[in-house]
């Protein structure tokens, strides 16, 4: 069966959501919405899933042109009740950070000083509370160690598993990090005190390519596996979701 990189990645990032229950699914960005769609018409059913504007909707609304597709709307979902859905915790968004740190701390604010950055990006908007309120996975499309720093991130925009950071009231057990998806690998946070373990090779990567890109030690806890390949209704559901193949160019 042939398949692409792109293919294998969207794929392994829908995983992301799969024992999320009935949660809101949030895809910033063309790979982790096609995943979280990917993921509500085959291994999580149960997600919720808006139009990006106002509406739940009963099935995820493919991307780019239209055509005569009609989107099928359930039920009016407001800023007032999203903002309720995420104090409630019922999301788990992916979303993809400039810069990630050791932590689990991501950054989407500004590169170097920030009281005199080299570039301004989008500030914090809602990442602090969000990632306080609910689970976060994280997608990058180029691993490196501009985006897998050394060190701390410039600007610590969202939680991550910093004793130094934590809000008052929270412990280090109480922080939700998902997966993180690169072009190289599967990651979490789940190695020995919260360290970044890598769990599968995604195309041709090797465990090399992912300590030489990464600017801090990654959890390597034995043989690593490849990433699982596409399945044939995964391509499938990908065509409809997908159908002017957006995908092709988003791994850059």
């Amino acid at each position: 069966m042939t398949y692409r990189l792109v293919d294998q990645v969207i794929c392994a990032a829908s995983e992301s959501w799969r024992d999320s229950g009935e949660v809101l699914a949030t895809g910033i960005g063309l790979v982790p919405r096609l995943a979280a769609s990917l993921a509500m018409c085959s291994s999580n059913p149960d997600l919720m899933m808006t139009d990006s504007e106002a509406w739940i909707v009963s099935e995820p609304v493919p991307v780019g042109p239209r055509g005569d597709y009609t989107i099928r709307a359930e039920t009016w979902m407001g800023f007032s009740r999203i903002f309720s859905n995420v104090w409630g915790g019922k999301r788990h968004a992916m979303v993809g950070p400039t810069q990630i740190d050791r932590f689990g701390q991501a950054n989407i604010s500004c590169i170097g000083d920030y009281a005199a950055p080299k570039v301004q990006m989008l500030g914090v908007r809602g990442f602090p509370g969000n990632s306080i309120n609910h689970p976060n996975s994280f997608f990058v499309p180029a691993h490196s160690k501009r985006v897998f720093v050394e060190g701390e991130v410039d600007m610590v925009s969202s939680i991550g598993f910093n004793p130094d950071r934590l809000p008052r009231g929270y412990a280090l057990d109480d922080i939700v990090i998902g997966r993180v998806i690169t072009n190289l690998g599967v990651f979490d946070f789940a190695g020995p005190d919260h360290q970044l373990r890598l769990l599968s090779l995604n195309g041709d990567a090797t465990v090399d390519d992912v300590i030489e890109n990464t600017g801090f030690e990654v959890c390597i806890d034995g043989d690593v596996p490849p990433t699982a390949a596409p399945t044939t209704e995964q391509l499938a559901l990908l065509a409809e979701l997908d159908p002017h193949d957006l995908r092709e160019r988003a791994l850059g």
